[in-house]
């Protein structure tokens, strides 16, 4: 399939009416799922052009930073603020809890499900990294990082695990004895600025190509004015088998942060940018330093989904909107 990301354009735009957060397809498709600064889920439906039979019930007793689907196409996770992960039945209107498990001490920030189902990952305030059954059993705990994580991603081989922290540092451990195999330096995505004694940026999110030779990881640079919302978005890519460093990908004269990143099926990588500069879907080719199209969003975004069709972005936005976006494709037919 040959994409066109110049020719992006948006299809839907429903209306929560808080400020939304996160974001996340079901495996099928069919239901898009978001979070609301109000504390509730939403589920919507892709088939329902106007948004109208959109569900929402309260979940987490503040934030939900994190929601993944589970790809047995059954269960929905959410991690919020509140310590918490929540486990929900997928396709219900208005579901109950399966299960509630106290993660971390602190907000939980990273959350990943491995390719099977089997396993869950989870980063949060309190500087660990822990590995949960499908079923919301603890496996192991992971403790090396000195600020918060931020970012998890469980690789493919089913033999390794990221983590991402404020500080830049990613990570790998074996998931078989919970040890360090090596740590990917990603500095460029902290700042620290002495004036305002503030830490910031981080790794807010990672993302493996399919053929496992790249790396990639997103946030900011250039945070001259942290409290004033001053700053650009980057992107960091390594070399999977030599760790080291290839590319810094930097948006000059955007303000905002890359909260979410992945690459699509041409191997392209895509971020959603958002901050005081307002929101972009932000398209790079890995040979290149600079983003080959800026897709301009209504409003500020804070999250990004890729739809199983590999062509549909899902975006959340400050003004309470959830934005469905959809690149030009074409197929190759046999011949």
């Amino acid at each position: 399939m040959k994409l066109d990301q110049t020719k992006t354009h948006v299809v839907h735009q429903w209306k929560h009416g808080k400020p939304l957060l996160a974001c996340a397809f079901d495996p099928s498709g069919q239901f898009l799922y978001t979070t609301s600064e109000d504390f509730s889920i939403q589920r919507w439906l892709m088939s329902d052009a106007k948004g109208e039979q959109k569900t929402s019930w309260p979940a987490h007793d503040s934030w939900i930073r994190g929601l993944m689907a589970c790809p047995d196409g059954k269960t929905m996770i959410s991690a919020g603020l509140d310590d918490r992960l929540m486990f929900w039945p997928i396709g219900e209107a208005t579901p109950k809890p399966i299960r509630e498990v106290v993660a971390h001490k602190g907000w939980v920030r990273g959350l990943d499900v491995n390719k099977d189902g089997s396993l869950i990952a989870t980063g949060g305030a309190d500087r660990l990294v822990k590995l949960w059954t499908a079923d919301g059993k603890l496996v192991r705990e992971f403790k090396a990082h000195e600020r918060d994580v931020y970012s998890v991603r469980l690789h493919s081989d089913g033999k390794h695990l990221l983590s991402g922290d404020l500080d830049g540092k990613v990570h790998q451990w074996s998931i078989k004895d919970g040890k360090i195999t090596r740590t990917f330096d990603a500095s460029a995505l902290h700042s620290y600025n002495k004036g305002q004694r503030v830490h910031f940026g981080g790794v807010r999110d990672m993302a493996i190509n399919a053929g496992s030779s790249l790396l990639a990881c997103c946030g900011l640079h250039k945070a001259t004015n942290p409290l004033g919302a001053i700053h650009e978005p980057l992107i960091e890519l390594f070399d999977w088998k030599s760790g080291k460093k290839v590319r810094s990908q930097p948006s000059a004269g955007i303000r905002g942060s890359a909260w979410k990143v992945a690459f699509l099926s041409d191997g392209t990588q895509v971020t959603v940018s958002g901050g005081s500069g307002g929101g972009y879907l932000l398209f790079f080719r890995t040979g290149e330093d600079k983003p080959f199209h800026k897709f301009k969003l209504k409003n500020t975004a804070r999250d990004m989904a890729i739809h199983p069709d590999g062509v549909t972005i899902a975006t959340t936005h400050h003004d309470g909107y959830a934005r469905v976006s959809r690149m030009a494709a074409k197929v190759s037919l046999p011949k």
